[in-house]
């Protein structure tokens, strides 16, 4: 299903108050009067379509994206998981053993925090779904998945020996997590 453009007024009264009007330095990609409704099923949500936008809808931006963080049982060893990933380092926090990153790597830093219920998602299962997934880049996807089965990864799916269009195949990490690694 394609994105679907709606006229909504009224909301966007509500994001203005919110996030500040257009011209103030807000932190939208927006145009006066619409916003991106999406649709899609619990496992492959759809996108809009790419738009060029001009320099009177721009506008200024938060930040850059400073860290993504992952709830799970076992913040060490998830954290080892993927520091073995992706060729980082493990650094804990002494005053905080909840929490622990890895950074130095080319990308976005990852970290872990304890969630002492923490509940794996069940992909594709509606019923507890991803929530979200990393996808990493491969070039030799063979070679890369018997990496991350040997580091404790399980294979979920498959994607492109089921769909012959499809450049990924989708694994679980230690925690439950999906991600996917991707041929390019």
């Amino acid at each position: 299903m394609a994105a679907t453009w709606l006229r909504t007024e009224p909301l966007e009264r509500r994001l203005a108050a919110v996030i500040g009007a257009p011209g103030n330095g807000s932190t939208a990609l927006r145009s006066p009067g619409t916003v991106a409704h999406y649709g899609g099923g619990p496992h492959l949500p759809s996108k809009p379509a790419k738009r060029t936008v001009t320099g009177t809808e721009r506008r200024s931006m938060i930040r850059k994206l400073q860290m993504v963080a992952l709830d799970c049982p076992d913040p060490r060893g998830l954290a080892e998981f993927y520091a073995a990933l992706t060729g980082g380092t493990v650094e804990v926090d002494p005053d905080d053993e909840g929490w622990v990153e890895v950074r130095g790597f080319e990308g976005t830093p990852l970290g872990f925090q304890k969630a002492e219920d923490y509940q794996p998602p069940r992909w594709p299962d509606p019923e507890r779904p991803q929530q979200f997934h990393l996808d990493f880049d491969v070039s030799d996807i063979e070679a890369d998945e018997k990496l991350v089965l040997s580091l404790g990864a399980t294979v979920l799916e498959r994607t492109d020996q089921i769909r012959p269009e499809a450049n990924w195949r989708v694994y679980a990490d230690p925690a439950g997590h999906p991600f996917c690694l991707c041929l390019h």
